[in-house]
């Protein structure tokens, strides 16, 4: 037993984001009534508000993606998941606000995403997550092959 019961996984397309599902589901499988909630972030601040259909074309996306997770998921026996679509700041939608709401004992997100280059200039949302959440944070690198 782990002792964590509300796992929170940030998933982005990314290979590393799609590592740190898979080690999510080995985190739930350890514990008996644990439930898995799967979140991906569409960052509203870095697209141009009059492009509507961006934003359109990124919410398929992330639905496409929330739910072909969602079904992996439960394939490998989980039954109790979550999708959450957000928009905002990633680096305040994981920790700050679904962390709480949902009151995830585990952030589970990969070391870099989609965005992996923002790291040079703001800082990475992994980096965020560790520094804000008030729960642990497991952070997963390398990609899935």
């Amino acid at each position: 037993m782990n002792g964590y019961m509300n796992i929170l996984v940030a998933v982005d397309g990314s290979s590393e984001a799609k590592r740190a599902f898979y080690k999510s589901i080995e985190v739930v499988k350890l514990e008996e009534n644990a439930r898995l909630h799967i979140v991906s972030v569409i960052d509203i601040f870095s697209i141009d508000e009059d492009d509507t259909s961006y934003l359109e074309r990124e919410e398929q996306r992330i639905g496409d993606l929330l739910n072909s997770c969602k079904t992996l998921a439960k394939d490998k026996g989980i039954d109790d998941v979550e999708t959450y679509i957000k928009h905002g700041d990633p680096k305040v939608s994981i920790s700050k606000e679904l962390a709480q709401v949902i009151e995830a004992d585990l952030i589970v997100c990969g070391a870099q995403g989609v965005k992996n280059a923002e790291h040079f200039f703001l800082g990475s949302v992994s980096e965020a997550i560790v520094l804000t959440a008030s729960c642990d944070v497991l952070v997963v690198r390398g990609s899935v092959k």
